[in-house]
Protein backbone atom coordinates (compact mmCIF):
# COMPACT_ATOMS: atom_id res chain seq x y z
CA UNK A 1 0.00 0.00 0.00
CA UNK A 2 1.20 3.46 -0.92
CA UNK A 3 0.73 6.83 0.72
CA UNK A 4 -0.56 9.83 -1.18
CA UNK A 5 2.96 11.30 -1.29
CA UNK A 6 4.32 8.10 -2.83
CA UNK A 7 1.55 8.17 -5.43
CA UNK A 8 2.34 11.79 -6.28
CA UNK A 9 5.98 10.82 -6.86
CA UNK A 10 5.00 7.96 -9.17
CA UNK A 11 2.33 9.79 -11.15
CA UNK A 12 3.46 13.42 -11.19
CA UNK A 13 0.09 14.58 -9.89
CA UNK A 14 -0.15 16.68 -6.76
CA UNK A 15 -1.97 15.52 -3.65
CA UNK A 16 -4.43 18.35 -4.27
CA UNK A 17 -5.17 16.99 -7.76
CA UNK A 18 -5.67 13.46 -6.45
CA UNK A 19 -8.11 14.72 -3.83
CA UNK A 20 -9.88 16.87 -6.43
CA UNK A 21 -10.23 13.92 -8.84
CA UNK A 22 -11.67 11.94 -5.96
CA UNK A 23 -14.08 14.78 -5.10
CA UNK A 24 -15.46 15.10 -8.64
CA UNK A 25 -15.73 11.35 -9.16
CA UNK A 26 -12.92 10.84 -11.67
CA UNK A 27 -11.09 8.77 -9.08
CA UNK A 28 -12.72 6.45 -6.57
CA UNK A 29 -11.95 7.07 -2.92
CA UNK A 30 -9.00 4.92 -1.91
CA UNK A 31 -8.90 2.81 1.22
CA UNK A 32 -7.94 4.63 4.39
CA UNK A 33 -5.83 3.87 7.42
CA UNK A 34 -7.52 4.02 10.83
CA UNK A 35 -6.37 7.64 11.19
CA UNK A 36 -8.01 8.56 7.88
CA UNK A 37 -4.88 8.76 5.71
CA UNK A 38 -5.41 7.57 2.15
CA UNK A 39 -3.65 4.39 1.04
CA UNK A 40 -3.39 3.36 -2.59
CA UNK A 41 -2.83 -0.04 -4.16
CA UNK A 42 -0.66 -0.68 -7.19
CA UNK A 43 -3.82 -1.05 -9.29
CA UNK A 44 -4.94 2.39 -8.03
CA UNK A 45 -1.62 3.81 -9.23
CA UNK A 46 -1.98 2.11 -12.62
CA UNK A 47 -5.45 3.61 -12.95
CA UNK A 48 -4.18 7.07 -11.95
CA UNK A 49 -1.40 6.79 -14.54
CA UNK A 50 -4.09 6.02 -17.11
CA UNK A 51 -5.86 9.23 -16.04
CA UNK A 52 -2.60 11.13 -16.48
CA UNK A 53 -2.22 9.78 -20.02
CA UNK A 54 -5.79 10.71 -20.90
CA UNK A 55 -5.19 14.23 -19.58
CA UNK A 56 -1.98 14.49 -21.63
CA UNK A 57 -3.97 13.48 -24.72
CA UNK A 58 -6.00 16.60 -24.13
CA UNK A 59 -9.20 15.09 -22.76
CA UNK A 60 -11.26 17.32 -20.51
CA UNK A 61 -12.18 16.09 -17.04
CA UNK A 62 -15.73 15.58 -18.31
CA UNK A 63 -14.42 13.36 -21.13
CA UNK A 64 -12.16 11.49 -18.73
CA UNK A 65 -15.13 10.91 -16.43
CA UNK A 66 -17.15 9.57 -19.37
CA UNK A 67 -14.20 7.52 -20.61
CA UNK A 68 -13.62 5.86 -17.24
CA UNK A 69 -17.28 5.49 -16.23
CA UNK A 70 -17.19 1.68 -16.26
CA UNK A 71 -13.72 1.41 -14.77
CA UNK A 72 -11.01 -0.70 -16.32
CA UNK A 73 -12.99 -2.61 -18.93
CA UNK A 74 -9.98 -4.54 -20.19
CA UNK A 75 -9.35 -5.95 -16.71
CA UNK A 76 -13.02 -6.85 -16.33
CA UNK A 77 -13.01 -8.70 -19.65
CA UNK A 78 -9.78 -10.50 -18.73
CA UNK A 79 -11.47 -11.56 -15.49
CA UNK A 80 -14.23 -13.24 -17.49
CA UNK A 81 -16.96 -10.63 -17.85
CA UNK A 82 -18.87 -10.70 -21.12
CA UNK A 83 -17.34 -8.21 -23.61
CA UNK A 84 -20.80 -7.66 -25.13
CA UNK A 85 -21.82 -5.97 -21.88
CA UNK A 86 -19.27 -3.24 -22.58
CA UNK A 87 -20.13 -2.47 -26.23
CA UNK A 88 -21.61 0.99 -25.45
CA UNK A 89 -18.58 1.87 -23.31
CA UNK A 90 -16.13 0.58 -25.90
CA UNK A 91 -17.94 2.54 -28.63
CA UNK A 92 -17.78 5.76 -26.59
CA UNK A 93 -14.10 5.22 -25.79
CA UNK A 94 -13.34 4.51 -29.45
CA UNK A 95 -15.14 7.71 -30.43
CA UNK A 96 -13.23 9.80 -27.88
CA UNK A 97 -9.80 8.33 -28.71
CA UNK A 98 -10.39 8.55 -32.47
CA UNK A 99 -11.16 12.26 -32.15
CA UNK A 100 -7.97 12.89 -30.23
CA UNK A 101 -5.87 10.72 -32.53
CA UNK A 102 -6.85 12.95 -35.45
CA UNK A 103 -5.81 16.00 -33.43
CA UNK A 104 -2.53 14.38 -32.39
CA UNK A 105 -1.72 13.49 -36.01
CA UNK A 106 -2.35 17.11 -37.03
CA UNK A 107 -0.07 18.34 -34.23
CA UNK A 108 2.61 15.86 -35.29
CA UNK A 109 2.46 17.12 -38.88
CA UNK A 110 2.80 20.69 -37.65
CA UNK A 111 5.75 19.69 -35.45
CA UNK A 112 7.36 17.92 -38.41
CA UNK A 113 7.08 21.16 -40.43
CA UNK A 114 8.57 23.19 -37.58
CA UNK A 115 11.43 20.70 -37.14
CA UNK A 116 12.19 20.75 -40.88
CA UNK A 117 12.21 24.56 -40.91
CA UNK A 118 14.45 24.65 -37.84
CA UNK A 119 16.90 22.21 -39.44
CA UNK A 120 17.00 24.34 -42.60
CA UNK A 121 17.68 27.48 -40.56
CA UNK A 122 20.40 25.74 -38.55
CA UNK A 123 22.05 24.42 -41.71
CA UNK A 124 21.97 27.91 -43.21
CA UNK A 125 23.42 29.47 -40.06
CA UNK A 126 26.19 26.85 -39.89
CA UNK A 127 27.01 27.45 -43.54
CA UNK A 128 27.10 31.21 -43.06
CA UNK A 129 29.23 30.99 -39.91
CA UNK A 130 31.80 28.83 -41.71
CA UNK A 131 32.34 31.64 -44.21
CA UNK A 132 33.86 33.82 -41.45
Amino acid sequence: MLTISQVTEQTGLTAYTLRYYEQIGVLQSPNRKPGGARVYSESDVTYIQCLVHLKKLGLSLEEITEFTRDGCVMDKIKQGEDPAHFIPTLSKRTEILSKYLVELEARRQELDRIIAMTREKLAGYHELSQDF
